[in-house]
């Protein structure tokens, strides 16, 4: 099987469906556009062409090029409603609307009606189950997750989520499609939060604990993970980047995905941010204040105290990572991909645990564990085998 050529689909109009779709025509192919609200795709044109025409300026792109790609793709005029025929030609449609298990499956059962038999079916949820998704098909084994990452033009990440009953055919045909238009594919399992939302967690959730323990505020804590930890925002900064209400709400879908597992227990202080409306930069308030004129609080100077802090963050985002591999979510290699290519983390997380050995980041982790006597803070079983045995993930 090849979606090699095919006609790509595009449901949504949004930012995150205007880039999947500018991303299949650059890559050559025919691409059909569409939205169930009125006037949408007029809108994703004309954001489009700016950004396009920007490219052009900046002389990335060719003006030929650039009219090329605009060109290939078809913005449906006319709102979906119940009327999905525009995609009857359609080799792969992909779907970028609400994240709402029930409008996702109403679409894919509707999909089903008007594309051949043998079409693939992606979803692009970041929080969804594939495998409910899947559910509402009667050729549920051509139904796959192809999880872009926003701005879907910019970041090279794409998580290829099959559910257990997807097709081999199906599942490397998108994996191979991925690469072909230059992205950087990794495997993930159906499970909550894919890798990268599931791995990240501790980067937010460790140090807001560590902040309402006292230990520091959040401008030493910023401080330590860009000076120790070479990450390019620190937590703090970068929670206020994404959004308060957005972080929050991953954390949540993956807490209750995960059956309430302590690990990704969501966070008092950040949800009373987003019930302050102090959403972040969007809102000019978050963890930071950043009207005009107020300065950003200085950090604590003291390298002891940036060391304790980066050592428990760190400990924490590794026993992450080594556990997804324990759990099957993603291979070691595609594992550090997804952190390295997805969220820009300055190494892969795996390799740090090679670099720093297994054997001290199990100290860590057994001392918080019996520090506070919380699951939160369980050692990953493979991290105490590779402890025990002195064995790395990479040779």
């Amino acid at each position: 099987m090849s979606l090699h050529g095919t006609t790509v689909g595009v449901v949504g109009a949004g930012a995150m469906g205007t880039g999947i779709a500018q991303i299949a025509a650059a890559a050559g192919h025919q691409v059909i556009l569409g939205d169930a609200v009125a006037g949408v795709t007029a809108n994703a044109r004309a954001s489009m062409s700016k950004a396009l025409d920007r490219e052009v300026e900046k002389k990335k792109l060719g003006r030929a090029d650039a009219d090329a790609l605009l060109a290939r793709i078809d913005f449906s005029p006319q709102p979906l409603a119940n009327e999905l025929s525009a995609y009857k030609s359609c080799g792969l449609v992909i779907e970028a609307i609400v994240e709402d298990i029930d409008a996702k499956s109403r679409l894919f059962e509707g999909l089903e009606g008007v594309v051949a038999p043998d079409a693939v079916l992606a979803t692009n949820t970041s929080s969804l189950s594939v495998t409910a998704i899947a559910g509402a098909c009667r050729r549920a084994q051509r139904v796959i997750g192809l999880h872009f990452f926003n701005p879907a033009p910019v970041l090279p990440l794409v998580e290829v989520v099959p559910w257990r009953g997807t097709q081999p055919t199906v599942i490397n045909a998108s994996h191979a499609l991925m690469a072909a238009w230059k992205k950087t594919p990794v495997l993930a399992s159906d499970t909550p939060g894919f890798i990268v939302n599931r791995i990240a967690r501790p980067y937010y959730g460790e140090a807001i604990r560590i902040a309402e323990e006292g230990i520091a505020d959040y401008a030493t804590i910023d401080a330590a993970m860009r000076g120790l930890g070479k990450f390019k925002m620190g937590p703090f900064e970068l929670m206020d980047f994404i959004g308060n209400d957005v972080n929050f709400a991953v954390t949540r879908s993956v807490f209750d995905g995960l059956f309430y597992d302590p690990r990704y227990r969501p966070s008092l202080t950040q949800q009373r941010l987003v019930e302050a409306g102090y959403l972040g930069r969007k809102a000019g308030r978050g963890y930071f204040d950043y009207a005009e004129g107020v300065a950003k609080p200085e950090p604590n100077p003291d390298p002891v105290v940036a060391l304790l802090i980066f050592e428990r963050i760190i400990a924490m985002l590794i026993n992450e990572a080594v556990d997804a591999v324990h759990m099957n979510v993603a291979s070691p290699a595609d594992v550090d991909l997804a952190m390295t290519r997805g969220v820009n983390y300055p190494k892969g997380l795996l390799v740090w645990c090679d670099e720093i050995g297994a054997d001290r980041e199990l100290a860590w982790m057994t001392r918080l564990h019996e520090e506070f006597t919380e699951d939160r803070y369980r050692p990953s079983p493979l991290l105490r085998r590779m402890a025990r045995d002195n064995t790395k993930f990479f040779a």
